[in-house]
C-alpha cells in the first residue's frame, strides 16, 4: 500500500531526536513552549537575539490548549475596572485578525438577559458601549441591543421564562490555538531560534548569584545550555521549575474546565455568553469544530497542572447551567464527547473570589538570581504584547534595543484573500475541496508545503485510511518540518484529528500503521506510541462515565 521510496532518508534518521549540542551558548533561554514562551522566543529571535526555546512536552501541550479558544477583549474585566487590559486585549485582537486570518476569525456572540440576571439591560448596554469605545477603528461590527422577539428568532432554543432581551457583539475565535503557538515557534525558528521540544530542564545553572544557563535532558541526550538571561514562561508550572529559588510563590492557579459535546436538541447556531442561573457566573456555549465548547469554570487548584481534570461538581454545574439556558438539552449528558481542563497561571492572591484576581501579566525578576525572570499571568489574546513587554525588560541585559519587530508581522500561514483563493483552488484540485478547506483552517498558506510534497511524491497525497480525511503528507510534513515527535503531537497539535468527537481514536491507529509502513517507526515504536496515545486520553474522560466509553 505504501512505498518507502517516498520517504527521504534524512527524515528516518531525525524524527525522534532534538538537534542540540550538549554544551551550547545563547543570549537568551526561554523555558516553556506555550503561547507566551513561543511569543517571547519569536520576539527575541526577530530582534536578532540568539535564543533557545525549551519545552518538556510538546508545544502548546499545556494550558494554551485548554482555553475557551477565544481571542477577546475581556468583557468581564470591565467589572473590575481593568480598562488598560481590555484596551490592550482589543488592540491585540485586531492585530491577530489581520496577521493570522487563517487561524483567527470574527465570532458573533449573543448575550441573553433575563429578569433574574445579575447584569441587567442597562449594565450590559453600558459595558458593551464602553467595549466598543475602547476599540476605535475595529474591523468587527459594534454591538447591537436585541429585544426578546429578535433574540428568540436568532436563538429559538433559549429558555423563554423571564427573558427580557439581550445583545449581540463581536470578538474572535482561534479554532486551533495549538497551531497558533506552533506558527509562533516556526517563525522564531525561521529567524534563527533553536527549538527543543520534549526536552526537560533539570536545573537552573547559577554562578555567583547570577543565572548562567540550564541543565537539560531529552531524547536520550543531555547537557548544559548557557545564557546570561533565562525566562521561565512555563505558565502554571512557574513555581515548579527545578532549581528555582523558593523565595515566594508566584502562581495561584485556578482550574478552567469545558465540556465538548455533539450538537443537542435546539443547540444554538451562534455563540452564546450567558449567566449560570445558580451563581450568576458567565459561561459560554460556542459552536466549535463541528461540536460545542461549553464552559468555563474557575476553581482554585494548587495541584499538578499536568494532572488537571474536570471534577464531577464542575461537570454537574455546566450540565445544569446549559440545560437551564436551553431546556431542549435534556439529552446533553449523552451528547458529551469528552472534557478538558487546564490551570490558569494567575498571580498568587488572597482575593476572596477567583474572578477578582487580575488577568494582567507580570514580568518578575528573581530577587535571588539576577537574570532569571518569570512570566506570571497572560492569555492567548495578549501573547504578543506580553512578549514585547518582556523584551523591553530584557533589552538592557541583552544589549539589544531594536524596536518590536512583531506588531504588524503576519504569521507564516497568513495570506491575502486573493492568494488564499488561489491556494484553495490549487489544493482542491489535488486533495478535494473539503480537504483543501480543512487545510486552510489548520495550515493556512503553509498548505503549499504539503502540495509541494505531494507533487514530488504523489503517493503522499493518499489518505491514511479509507474512512479518514488525513493525508499522508500531513504526517510526514509534521515530523520533518513542524517538530512533531509523538503520535500525540501529530494527532492533537499538528493535524488536529485528535480534537474530533472521538479524540482521534479512529485515526490514531491508522496513522501509526502508516508511519510503520513508511519505515519512519518500527513495529515496536508504533505500538508504543499508540498505547501511549490511548492512555493519554484518560485526562479527557467524562466524570462518571467509564473511560472506555469515550466516543
Amino acid at each position: 500500500m505504501y512505498s518507502r521510496r517516498v520517504l527521504p532518508s534524512t527524515l528516518r534518521r531525525t524524527t525522534r531526536a532534538t538537534s542540540m549540542d550538549a554544551d551550547s551558548n545563547f543570549d537568551l533561554i526561554v523555558i516553556g513552549g506555550g503561547i507566551n514562551g513561543a511569543a517571547i522566543a519569536r520576539e527575541a529571535a526577530l530582534s536578532g537575539v540568539s535564543v533557545l526555546l525549551l519545552e518538556k512536552d510538546d508545544f502548546c501541550s499545556g494550558t494554551s490548549a485548554t482555553s475557551t479558544r477565544l481571542i477577546h477583549g475581556g468583557l468581564r474585566y470591565l467589572e473590575h475596572a481593568e480598562l488598560k487590559l481590555v484596551r490592550e486585549s482589543l488592540r491585540e485582537r485586531e492585530r491577530l485578525l489581520e496577521t493570522a486570518p487563517h487561524l483567527v476569525e470574527p465570532l458573533e456572540i449573543h448575550l441573553p438577559i433575563t429578569r433574574a440576571s445579575r447584569r441587567g439591560r442597562f449594565t450590559v448596554g453600558l459595558g458593551l458601549t464602553l467595549y466598543d469605545l475602547l476599540s476605535p477603528g475595529k474591523s468587527v461590527p459594534a454591538h447591537r441591543r436585541l429585544d426578546r422577539e429578535a433574540l428568540q428568532k436568532i436563538l429559538p432554543g433559549l429558555a423563554p421564562e423571564g427573558l427580557v432581551g439581550g445583545a449581540v457583539y463581536f470578538d474572535a475565535q482561534v479554532r486551533f490555538p495549538e497551531r497558533l503557538v506552533l506558527e509562533l515557534a516556526l517563525d522564531a525558528a525561521a529567524a534563527g531560534a533553536t527549538l527543543a521540544s520534549h526536552t526537560e530542564v533539570r536545573e537552573l545553572v547559577v554562578d555567583g548569584g547570577r543565572v548562567a544557563g540550564v541543565a537539560w535532558k531529552g531524547a536520550g541526550q543531555g547537557g548544559i545550555a548557557r545564557a546570561k538571561v533565562v525566562v521561565n514562561a512555563t505558565g502554571p508550572w512557574v513555581d515548579r521549575v527545578p532549581g528555582r529559588p523558593r523565595v515566594s510563590r508566584l502562581i495561584g492557579g485556578t482550574r478552567g474546565s469545558h465540556l465538548i459535546a455533539l450538537p443537542f436538541r435546539d443547540s444554538p447556531a451562534r455563540a452564546v455568553y450567558a449567566e449560570a442561573a445558580s451563581d450568576g457566573r458567565p459561561f459560554f456555549v460556542i459552536p466549535w469544530n463541528g461540536l460545542y465548547l461549553i464552559g468555563t469554570t474557575d476553581e482554585r487548584d494548587t495541584g499538578d497542572p499536568g494532572a488537571a481534570v474536570m471534577t464531577e461538581a464542575e461537570y454537574d454545574y455546566l450540565i445544569a447551567a446549559t440545560r437551564q439556558l436551553f431546556p431542549g438539552a435534556t439529552d446533553l449528558e449523552r451528547r458529551v464527547c469528552y472534557t478538558c481542563s487546564g490551570i490558569r497561571p494567575l498571580p498568587a492572591s488572597g482575593s476572596a473570589t477567583t474572578g477578582e484576581i487580575t488577568r494582567s501579566h507580570l514580568v518578575v525578576e528573581d530577587p535571588a538570581v539576577a537574570g532569571h525572570y518569570s512570566i506570571v499571568g497572560g492569555k492567548l489574546t495578549t501573547h504578543r504584547a506580553l512578549a514585547e513587554d518582556c523584551m523591553q525588560r530584557l533589552r538592557p541585559a541583552l544589549g539589544n534595543r531594536s524596536p518590536s519587530p512583531t506588531r504588524d508581522r503576519p504569521l507564516p500561514g497568513a495570506l491575502p484573500v486573493d492568494e488564499r483563493d488561489a491556494l484553495l483552488a490549487d489544493a482542491g484540485r489535488v486533495v478535494g475541496q473539503a480537504t483543501a478547506a480543512r487545510w486552510w483552517q489548520i495550515y493556512g498558506g503553509m498548505s503549499r508545503a504539503l502540495l509541494a510534497r505531494i507533487s514530488n511524491a504523489p503517493e503522499l497525497g493518499r489518505r491514511i485510511g479509507p474512512d479518514s480525511d488525513l493525508v499522508i503528507a500531513e504526517l510526514v510534513h509534521a515530523l520533518e518540518a513542524e517538530y512533531a515527535h509523538t503520535l500525540g503531537d501529530l494527532m492533537r497539535r499538528r493535524t488536529m484529528a485528535g480534537l474530533a468527537a472521538d479524540l482521534g481514536r479512529r485515526d490514531a491507529p491508522l496513522a501509526a500503521d502508516c508511519l510503520e509502513r513508511l519505515g519512519i517507526w518500527d513495529q515496536a515504536w508504533a505500538a508504543a506510541e499508540l498505547a501511549a496515545y490511548r492512555e493519554s486520553l484518560r485526562r479527557f474522560a467524562v466524570p462518571g462515565r467509564p473511560f472506555t466509553d469515550l466516543r
